[in-house]
């Protein structure tokens, strides 16, 4: 009995009469919000991108000694997908930059700069899958493995550089909605 009265006492405290409206944002809270949003946005396109570079990382190891065309063309559409998201989160983690505020806009600028090492990284990672893909039609087996090495080598270090920048994206979320 005691519980449901200190309940409704709680409950009472945070009620608003139907009709009454909420208090008014201020121009502070708006802009803290859209800080907020945007470095939501940038965390939630760095997973994206980590997962889709690792993805390639993966089929590309899980493929190692292995040398086909048609290997070599899906490793090379695995990293042009890593690249894409990197690409987005890039843009994500810049909007995020520009609109973060005080303390928290050293941490977006950090996602961004991490942001701007994925992105180089994976689209690296795209040109020697390619490279790969071409080397599988043409080469000899050698050149063709040596070819898919590299790629298999830039897709992880590309899926360590998008590891890097959603853990900095996190921390700039973080470090926003503390604020």
């Amino acid at each position: 009995m005691l519980v449901a009265v200190a309940s409704a006492g709680a409950t009472a405290a945070d009620y608003t009469a139907p009709g009454q409206l909420s208090p008014a944002s201020t121009p502070t809270q708006k802009i803290r919000d859209a800080a907020s949003k945007a470095a939501r946005d940038a965390q939630i396109a760095a997973q994206k991108a980590a997962d889709a570079a690792k993805a390639a990382a993966e089929q590309s190891q899980v493929n190692a000694g292995k040398v086909s065309q048609a290997i070599a063309e899906a490793i090379r559409r695995a990293a042009k997908k890593a690249a894409d998201s990197a690409n987005r989160f890039e843009e994500k983690a810049s909007e995020s930059a520009s609109r973060a505020l005080d303390a928290s806009k050293e941490a977006a600028l950090k996602a961004q700069e991490e942001g701007k090492k994925a992105s180089a990284a994976t689209r690296e990672a795209l040109a020697k899958a390619e490279a790969a893909v071409q080397s599988a039609m043409a080469a000899s087996k050698e050149e063709a493995e040596a070819a898919a090495g590299a790629a298999r080598e830039a897709l992880q270090k590309a899926a360590e550089a998008t590891r890097q920048a959603a853990q900095a994206a996190k921390d700039a979320v973080a470090r926003t909605a503390g604020k």
